[in-house]
């Protein structure tokens, strides 16, 4: 886990056959469980600063994550959390001493107000290629299931270049995708 740096990444939804597919380029790794906890007032303060603040838990550690979008990419904050403390955190939102909380009490938003307000867990296929790091990711939230990848590249021209020709190779039609944050609020608001 990178601790504070710039992510620049480009995605795309798949459909389920396309997610198979691709599958088929990853039998070499083994997928990770992870689950994103997502946190926010419950009238969405940090989502009108544009921050995006979540926990995620993995099998065996956890990291608190600040995102902040830039003119490209976001510049993203993290901070390692045992996962005892990340799951403290899911229930009662406390933010630990760090970058992250500091960034969050200049924005003026009380604290106390932070709430987990749904999460999404994610099988994850994922490696090391030419174009950057590569993601396959199998998501369910809200009582449903997308598929999308996801590639993390150093440079925003040459990586989406690099992106396209992959999908292109591939036959894959490229479908925007919105954040994960972003896909799991719109289900959440959309509930009868």
């Amino acid at each position: 886990m990178k601790k504070n740096h710039l992510e620049i990444e480009y995605k795309t939804l798949l459909t389920a056959a396309e997610f198979q597919q691709l599958q088929a380029e990853f039998t070499d790794v083994a997928p990770v469980l992870q689950t994103n906890y997502y946190i926010d007032t419950p009238d969405f303060s940090l989502r009108q600063h544009r921050y995006s603040l979540r926990i995620r838990t993995l099998e065996d550690l956890a990291e608190l994550t600040l995102k902040i979008p830039q003119d490209i990419g976001n510049q993203e904050y993290n901070q390692a959390l045992s996962l005892e403390h990340a799951h403290q955190l899911i229930q009662k939102v406390q933010l630990p001493e760090g970058d992250i909380l500091n960034l969050i009490t200049q924005t003026g938003i009380g604290l106390e107000r932070l709430i987990v307000w749904g999460h999404l867990t994610t099988k994850r296929y994922e490696k090391a290629t030419p174009i950057g790091l590569i993601a396959l990711d199998e998501n369910s939230y809200a009582n449903q299931t997308d598929y999308e990848l996801e590639v993390e590249v150093d440079d925003a021209t040459q990586g989406k270049i690099a992106f396209e020709d992959y999908l292109k190779q591939r036959q894959i039609a490229f479908k925007y995708a919105k954040s994960k944050v972003a896909r799991t609020a719109a289900c959440l608001m959309n509930k009868p």
